[in-house]
């Protein structure tokens, strides 16, 4: 008879996540929470399933952030975003995981995702302190004046994750939103959330300002409808809105003349996620502003400055 103890069968204790508001990470307001299941349908974790006034606090959060964030020079918040891209690569293996089970994808796959998601906090954090020249400048006006033009922030925005892309995806629709300065409040992929909530333990140890960037997961359309309606959200990014739902949620966006991006189709899923993302996601969330000075003379030459 042997004297080795059986072994002991334990129960596995899966992961319950929590959203990321106001750089802290508050249960659902509703307590309730979801299964998130991988490719195959087997289990992986819990997650919170947010309610309406998840999202209204999150609105609250990102419009008490937005003049720290927007006030900062955007060289720094280069350097916010690159923090990020360090502190994403140092995370690589656990993003792998998560990416290769919510998308079915193999190790080697995930991971050339999670590799691209870096370079484009990377692209981004460089595109900080450049796009005002790109979009910004002096106007030809007929008339002793200068005429020059600057972008600005536009406020709090609204973001509708990819369904389908659940990191690259997500990080190519964050990230413009940050670089230009905004606040951001984040609808995950409704069936594959785990890496966006993971992503907020990043944000947290990133430098990223608490509210800069709330993230919330659940159903889709009911977290979006509160955020298209709120009268404090400038602008809102559809693309992980269904093509009804789109519509629907434009609609509302309107009643307070709401900045819209449009999704690439019905599903959000036409969009190149690994292309060269060029600025066309930096423009749509700033705003121009316009400041007129008289020239002067300087001296008997007439010439002017």
């Amino acid at each position: 008879m042997s004297d080795k103890p059986e072994p002991t069968v334990r129960l596995s204790v899966s992961k319950t996540y929590k959203l990321y508001v106001g750089g802290k990470f508050p249960r659902s307001e509703s307590g309730r929470v979801y299964e998130v299941t991988d490719s195959k349908d087997r289990p992986l974790a819990n997650a919170p399933q947010g309610s309406r006034k998840d999202a209204r606090d999150a609105v609250v959060a990102a419009r008490k952030a937005f003049g720290g964030w927007s006030g900062a020079t955007a060289y720094n918040r280069g350097q916010v975003l690159y923090r990020i891209a360090e502190m994403l690569e140092g995370r690589a293996d656990q993003f792998t995981r998560e990416v290769a089970e919510a998308e079915g994808l193999s190790r080697a796959k995930a991971a050339a995702q999670v590799s691209a998601a870096v370079d484009r906090w990377v692209w981004y954090a460089g595109w900080t302190d450049k796009i005002a020249q790109v979009v910004g400048g002096a106007n030809p006006v007929a008339g002793p004046f200068f005429n020059l033009s600057s972008p600005e922030p536009t406020g709090v925005v609204a973001v509708l994750a990819p369904q389908r892309s659940s990191l690259l995806g997500l990080v190519s629709v964050l990230a413009p939103v940050l670089a230009t300065g905004c606040t951001a409040v984040v609808t995950a992929s409704e069936d594959r959330p785990l890496p966006a909530l993971s992503l907020g333990e990043v944000l947290a140890t990133s430098d990223v300002p608490g509210g800069a960037v709330n993230i919330l997961s659940g159903r889709t359309s009911e977290l979006a409808a509160p955020l298209a309606a709120h009268q404090d959200v400038n602008a809102i990014d559809l693309t992980g809105a269904a093509g009804g739902l789109a519509v629907e949620l434009e609609r509302a966006a309107a009643d307070n003349l709401k900045r819209v991006l449009r999704p690439a189709d019905a599903e959000g899923n036409g969009e190149d996620f690994a292309a060269d993302p060029g600025i066309r996601r930096l423009t749509p969330f700033l705003e121009t502003k316009t400041v007129w000075h008289p020239t002067g003379s300087l001296g008997v030459s007439g010439s002017a400055y």
